[in-house]
């Protein structure tokens, strides 16, 4: 058994190998961010149909038999457990005022909100300070990797994909028991879901490779949360232009030269 195992080590890592290089895209229209854009665009267009045919239909379904009122409170709930990460997150940062501030959100929402049910943190003045440990790492100087479409996840990197599993441990429904956990996760990916389904719409009337759109749009924002350049990608749209510049604005007009006033009429004499 060991002699074979031996054997078909160096069959299973020349097959790993060939499929990262298939993977690889190359050719002067290669994103430098997206090097394994070919597995990257299969795994987005299954992303997709599950989402077209699965998720949306779900989604609609919960808003059009849920009154707002409940799923507001089932979005406070969830809004709620993610400050707890956040809490962790910006504590790891060396962020203290926003880590007190996600913590006293998460005491204020939980005691005087109904576990969360009523967001009573934000009109009393405690911003909610979104993080996670993507963004954690991002900011010790981790490098982000290359862009990754995860499966079901959607875009991602290589290092905000360790970041997922990191805040996996920090979301506190994680340590429920499993019908409870399951049902939780289940009803935050629907709640999640509803609550994207006019940007959903938005994505396909502006963008004509919805692919790029999302790929460029994840990874410009995540750079913005870093404080990272932000600058737009160049699609190539205007030769003169430099790459990753945005186009100048057009020249304001001149303002019009003053007209004399006309002459006010004499009253007849």
């Amino acid at each position: 058994m060991p002699v074979r195992l031996s054997l078909r080590l160096p069959t299973l890592a020349t097959t790993v190998a060939a499929a990262l290089l298939t993977g690889c895209a190359t050719g002067p229209q290669a994103n430098p961010d997206d090097p394994l854009e070919p597995m990257n665009r299969a795994v987005f267009t299954v992303n997709d149909k599950l989402d077209e045919y699965v998720a949306v239909p779900v989604a609609k379904g919960y808003k059009a038999v849920t009154p707002d009122p409940v799923r507001t409170a089932v979005t406070n709930f969830y809004s709620n457990i993610a400050d707890v990460g956040n809490f962790a997150n910006n504590l790891l940062q060396g962020k203290g005022v926003e880590a007190a501030e996600s913590l006293m959100r998460v005491a204020i929402n939980s005691v005087l909100g109904l576990g969360g049910l009523i967001d009573i943190a934000t009109p009393g003045g405690l911003q909610k300070h979104s993080q996670d440990f993507g963004l954690t790492l991002g900011t010790w100087g981790v490098p982000s990797g290359p862009y990754l479409v995860l499966p079901v996840f959607g875009p991602s990197s290589f290092r905000d994909g360790v970041g997922l599993y990191v805040n996996f441990w920090f979301d506190p429904t994680t340590y429920a028991q499993p019908a409870v956990r399951n049902s939780l996760y289940g009803m935050n990916v629907v709640d999640v879901r509803t609550n994207l389904l006019g940007a959903t719409d938005l994505l396909k009337l502006a963008a004509l490779d919805k692919y790029a759109f999302v790929r460029d749009g994840y990874l410009q924002r995540r750079r913005y949360l870093l404080g990272q350049n932000t600058a737009l990608p160049d699609y190539g749209d205007d030769e003169d232009a430099g790459a990753g510049s945005a186009p100048s604005a057009p020249a304001a007009p001149a303002a019009p030269a003053s007209t004399p006033a006309p002459a006010q009429p004499q009253a007849p004499r």
